[in-house]
């Protein structure tokens, strides 16, 4: 297949998950598409770990603080000012960056097992302290009686599950696009070369901890807008819905997924999930089993994640595409009026300029 042909396929995939992710509230009952907005959400925080733990390095097991303090902020501006879709997800990411500015100095300085150690601790005091401070969180009670949003000012209130989860949709659409684009840019770059050669990247004058101070802000900003789109989606929020085995289920379907892909950890989160709430519905007690079977099958059939093993795939259909090619200008029977045949000199590792997989 020539690499236009490729880009068609991928960009074809892409508008036919995008048609049927938009379909699903009339494919489905109300109970499925809640269950597919709040999906949408911890997707959205499994592509913040992503961008920790895959791309600059930082493998984190605390994420769900800058969630908790996005969604704890947007539902008490949601009850005392305003329902405004907007706002509060203004509100979620200013939460969420502040959160993560405020524990970055903590994280940035660390390297490896380490960070994953602050992080969950980070992680496991923000539940702490959630339950606690019932003046304001609601303690484990939590708050309830949040009332239905308005995505923008003169709209009418969203009170449906289809309506929030388009609403979901849209949102999570358009800050994993914000991000691929910008990874996409020499920032991306950076952050990667950061994260594989530190030393060097040292050594040649860049600040590598103050690139990863941004990207840890930046991650808990996209965390944070998760945390507001929780509220939306589920009208509640309570300290059950930040534990570390949020956390832990986070991390594993990023790893499931593939760290260093944005639709990696969107797909691996999603598998998760649904092996945790629906396949654990036919074996009842069993979900941790599955998880961890998942995990270990994963491990071993697709090292890289499920995202590399497509990668794989995708540079073995290179590699053969172009020696079809060579062979076929080499017999003489695909001359191009005399232009190198298509394909010849193409095979070999891919690389990409983005410097994401997204």
């Amino acid at each position: 297949m020539t690499p236009a042909g490729r880009r068609w396929l991928l960009r074809a995939g892409v508008v036919g998950l995008l048609v049927l992710a938009v379909a699903v509230p009339w494919l489905v009952d109300t109970y499925t598409t809640s269950v597919f907005a709040r999906t949408l959400v911890l997707a959205l925080v499994g592509v913040s770990v992503a961008l920790l733990t895959g791309l600059a390095g930082l493998p984190t097991l605390g994420q769900t603080g800058p969630f908790a303090a996005g969604a704890y902020a947007s539902a008490l501006v949601a009850v005392h000012v305003s329902s405004v879709g907007v706002v509060q997800v203004l509100t979620g990411a200013l939460a969420g960056g502040l959160f993560a500015l405020l524990t970055v100095p903590l994280v940035v300085y660390a390297r490896g097992v380490v960070v994953l150690m602050i992080t969950l601790a980070i992680g496991e005091l923000t539940v702490t302290a959630a339950s606690r401070w019932s003046s304001v969180t609601g303690g484990t009670d939590g708050l309830a009686g949040i009332p239905p949003i308005q995505p923008v000012w003169g709209m009418a209130a969203l009170d449906g599950d289809q309506a929030r989860y388009l609403y979901t949709l849209v949102v999570v659409g358009v800050v994993i696009a914000a991000m691929v684009m910008v990874l996409r840019t020499p920032a991306g770059l950076l952050l990667r070369a950061s994260r594989d050669d530190e030393g060097r990247m040292r050594a040649s004058g860049h600040r590598v901890t103050g690139y990863l101070a941004v990207a840890f802000t930046a991650a808990g900003v996209v965390a944070g807008i998760a945390g507001s789109l929780l509220v939306t989606a589920q009208q509640y929020v309570s300290p059950a819905d930040f534990g570390f085995d949020v956390s832990a289920l986070l991390l594993l379907g990023v790893v499931i997924g593939g760290a260093t892909s944005i639709g990696g950890a969107i797909a691996g989160t999603a598998l998760v999930i649904a092996v945790r709430d629906w396949l654990s519905g036919l074996l009842p007690g069993y979900a941790p089993l599955l998880l961890g079977g998942l995990f270990v099958l994963t491990a071993y059939l697709f090292p890289r994640g499920v995202a590399g093993f497509s990668t794989d795939v995708a540079g073995l259909l290179r590699s053969r595409s172009g020696e079809r090619n060579g062979r076929a200008g080499r017999d003489g029977y695909d001359h191009r009026g005399g232009a190198p045949p298509a394909g010849v000199g193409a095979a070999g590792p891919p690389v990409s300029g983005s410097g994401v997989d997204a």
